[in-house]
């Protein structure tokens, strides 16, 4: 019997510090995420990260916290029922980092009797700190908790029609009415090294100007390939002239080069360049979160009003929308219905 499990990041249980401190540890500790020997990370997490962190991260998810809970896992949780009516097969819910688990999501279909599971990621585009550590994570899982299980997943789906489709749709709804001098395709930011890692032919990612745009067996798992090819094709769909987008990266840590240019250092330069009137997509999640709700939508918005911009708006994640929620599950009926995944 076949069943999916969708997979998404994760979020603490409450945006108290005691919540925040073991979804960090959890987090951090990732040898994918932070990607050093495991004493050394340890000493960087648990001896100085971990120690003012968990105030400043508690703070942040306290402003975009909802009365139902966490946004990305109530948005998650939407998004799996709308899913779940849309196809026969059973389907779960799972994080990354925090409840509900992987372990359990694989659980809930053990107990329903599925032997064959679609891993679902929901990452649009394939990085080392977010599909390959859910693959890499279930299947240890598989392999010590449910032998009798296979695992099948989704590849990263940065550039599948029906998917860009529903996301040039959603931008297009959301920019309706707001007269925008530039569009601004803002994805999570990772260390440069990750790229380098993730090439399987060892020599194409140089990281420059030429590389993603050069054909080559690398873009299958080049994270900075797939959000620049994102990109093109949304503006392909939508008409949006060259010198009205730009593509950035958020989210960095100090202490290491991580993909430019800045989401936060471009934005601010805006307002002086002429850019009064700011519109930014986040195409790396496919739920909102405290990077898009956070980040974006509240300190991005306040550092370019401060710097003399006038309009600012945040473009909401595909989230529940009926629209992606239908591509997700055609997605699972077919591979429902094939003997191989969903390409």
């Amino acid at each position: 019997m076949k069943g999916v499990l969708l997979v998404n990041l994760g979020s603490p249980n409450s945006p108290e510090p005691k919540d925040v401190k073991p979804y960090l540890d959890e987090f951090l500790m990732d040898k994918y995420v932070i990607d050093v020997p495991y004493l050394l990370r340890a000493l960087l997490v648990r001896g100085i990260i971990l120690r003012k962190r968990p105030e400043a991260s508690a703070e942040a998810y306290k402003k975009i916290w909802w009365e139902e809970g966490s946004p990305l896992i109530v948005l998650s949780e939407r998004m799996h029922k709308k899913v779940q009516k849309k196809t026969e097969l059973p389907v779960s819910l799972a994080m990354r980092y925090g409840k509900p688990s992987i372990e359990t999501g694989l659980q809930e279909l053990a107990d329903q009797g599925v032997t064959e599971v679609l891993l679902f990621p929901l990452y649009p585009q394939y990085a080392m700190a977010s599909t390959l550590t859910i693959l890499v994570l279930a299947e240890e899982i598989r392999k010590k908790k449910f032998p009798q299980m296979t695992l099948t997943d989704v590849p990263a789906f940065y550039n599948k029609p029906d998917y860009i489709t529903a996301l040039a749709n959603s931008i297009k709804s959301s920019l309706q009415g707001f007269d925008y001098d530039h569009l601004l395709f803002s994805y999570h930011g990772i260390p440069e090294r990750h790229i380098r890692k993730t090439d399987v032919t060892k020599s194409h990612c140089k990281i420059d100007s030429s590389c993603c745009t050069t054909p080559s067996a690398a873009h299958k798992f080049c994270y900075r390939h797939q959000c620049y090819e994102t990109t093109r094709l949304v503006i392909e769909q939508l008409g949006i002239p060259k010198e009205k987008y730009s593509l950035t990266f958020q989210s960095r840590l100090a202490g290491d080069k991580w993909l430019e240019p800045y989401t936060d250092v471009e934005i601010n330069k805006m307002p002086s360049n002429g850019i009064k009137k700011l519109a930014v997509v986040t195409p790396a999640f496919v739920a909102d979160c405290l990077e898009t709700l956070e980040e974006i939508a509240m300190r991005a918005k306040e550092e370019f009003e401060e710097h003399g911009g006038e309009k600012f708006l945040a473009v909401p994640c595909l989230n529940d929308s009926e629209e992606w929620t239908g591509v997700a599950a055609n997605w699972i009926n077919e591979w429902a219905h094939a003997e191989t995944p969903v390409a």
